[in-house]
């Protein structure tokens, strides 16, 4: 027998139908394409979480900032009441309490007329409905508190 036996051959260049390289073609783009969608998925959920962290940061520090205020409120109207209870001994620290109150109320009234675009609540403001005003502002100051340090019911 004569003739060549073919053990083994290597084939480099291959050219398929312009229909299968195409197909191909579309295949590869479509993995590149969802393997884009998912990063660009995961990018967009970063940000939105960052953004979440942003805010929550912010509103929390802006509720430290807002406790701090209040404290010096509270500590400037202590030192106002015993200021002025201590050099005028007729009056009680009550009606210093209530006199600094109208001080506040007034003070508020003024701010919200500074603004024009401010919602506007209209409070009576008689000279009995102020002190009555005043009598239901410290009553749920008070009820408020009551409520804080009540022990809880199991």
């Amino acid at each position: 027998t004569w003739g060549f036996t073919i053990v083994q051959t290597l084939v480099t260049d291959i050219q398929p139908d312009k229909r299968v390289k195409a197909s191909m073609n579309a295949i590869n783009a479509a993995q590149r394409q969802r393997v884009a969608a998912v990063d660009l998925g995961e990018a967009e959920k970063i940000s939105v979480v960052k953004a979440a962290e942003a805010d929550a940061e912010s509103k929390r520090l802006s509720g430290v900032g807002l406790a701090e205020q209040r404290k010096a409120v509270i500590m400037g109207l202590k030192e106002s009441i015993l200021d002025f209870s201590s050099t005028n001994r007729n009056i009680s620290q009550q009606e210093v309490m209530d006199l600094l109150l109208l001080n506040q109320y007034f003070d508020t009234m003024k701010e919200m007329s500074h603004h024009s675009k401010a919602n506007t609540v209209f409070v009576p403001h008689t000279p009995i409905s102020l002190k009555e005003f005043s009598k239901q502002i410290r009553e749920a100051v008070f009820q408020n508190d009551f409520l804080k340090f009540e022990e809880p019911q199991d």
